[in-house]
């Protein structure tokens, strides 16, 4: 393998002991040894860490960009979100009621 043909490795660090791993960027390397050093240099010094992650690119795979209706939900859900709730809508309609009885804005009793 020629120096121009070095592989490339996704590098992910660690800024505090149990903190989950966070991708930084990546580097051309030979083999996994050389890539921790390339990314200890170039990633290490810059941002505090205290573990760092190479992973060959090759075995990293992927979902395709035409498959992306398996992120969609597969039911409706809205009834766990707010926007699902048309409260705004209903909160109207019960003051609009109230002006011409016995209650005021506030919706207390008079």
């Amino acid at each position: 393998m020629s120096d121009s043909q070095w592989r490339v490795w996704e590098v992910f660090h660690q800024q505090a002991r149990g903190d989950a791993h966070i991708y930084v960027g990546s580097v051309h390397a030979p083999d996994a040894e050389m890539a921790l050093l390339l990314a200890k240099e170039q990633y290490g010094r810059r941002q505090a860490c205290v573990n760092m992650w190479v992973v060959d690119a090759r075995h990293i795979h992927r979902t395709e960009y035409s498959d992306s209706d398996i992120f969609s939900p597969g039911t409706d859900k809205s009834y766990r979100e707010a926007y699902g709730y048309d409260t705004t809508r209903r909160i109207r309609a019960v003051r609009e009621s109230r002006k011409g009885g016995t209650a005021r804005d506030g919706g207390e009793e008079t």
